[in-house]
């Protein structure tokens, strides 16, 4: 199997050959970039399995690299932002980051990360199982990676569609915040759970507000209106 690609950006050196080295024992391909411009670059001519996007950076900032890619792929990024950055942080998530870390940061816990994203990405190339959820006005199949509402293709980024995918496998059963971090995020995933919930509200202005429920102080549950 060929080695993943990770491309890391940030605008200290120290930091880029640091996560390098370790992503590098792990066995994968590492590419660097110092400023938004080579970022972007790098974004469009590799096939990357995961971003890791610092948000200060010269020439653009890691807010607009973020917004262009997620306009144009759904690769898997994780955001770096310093602990002072918590408004930069949700705006990062907001604008369609599927994870963050704040500087400093553990490499072993960035490793994790982005093994659980690779992990999530094999297996979802891997799989053969043509699996199809109906529900009223709502469809999903799995192997296609589509979900269409009414007869309108909706426009998912990974994290979003095996979110929905995971609470439309079982419908009417309160999942926990946790329990999401778990599958969707993998094992290893010891943020917060507002990411969660960023996502979860995008999702839902995706679906026009409908099918997913909020169970408070608990975690969301998908609304069984099978066809």
């Amino acid at each position: 199997m060929l080695a993943e690609k990770i491309l890391v950006v940030d605008d200290e050196e120290d930091i880029r050959g640091l996560v390098k080295a370790y992503l590098e024992k792990e066995g994968y391909q590492v590419f660097e970039a110092e400023d938004g411009i080579e970022a972007l670059k790098h974004a469009r001519t590799l096939n990357l399995a995961v971003i890791i996007l610092d948000i200060m950076l010269p020439k653009k900032s890691g807010l607009e690299v973020l917004a262009t890619l997620r306009q144009e792929s759904d690769v898997f990024i994780i955001m770096l932002t310093a602990k002072t950055e918590e408004v930069d942080k949700l705006v990062g998530l907001n604008m369609g980051a599927d994870d963050y870390l704040t500087k400093p940061f553990s490499p072993r816990e960035l490793v994790a990360r982005v093994n659980a994203a690779v992990r999530r990405l094999r297996s979802g190339t891997q799989s053969s199982d043509q699996q199809v959820y109906n529900y009223a006005h709502l469809r999903m199949d799995v192997s296609a990676h589509k979900v269409w509402l009414e007869d309108a293709l909706l426009d998912l980024t990974a994290i979003e569609f095996n979110l929905l995918r995971v609470l439309m496998a079982h419908p009417g059963q309160v999942m926990t915040r946790e329990q999401l971090l778990e599958k969707v995020w993998g094992t290893e995933y010891y943020n917060d759970t507002r990411v969660v919930d960023v996502h979860i509200g995008h999702i839902r202005k995706k679906l026009g507000g409908s099918f997913i429920e909020t169970v408070w102080g608990v975690g969301y549950r998908f609304e069984d209106e099978r066809v």
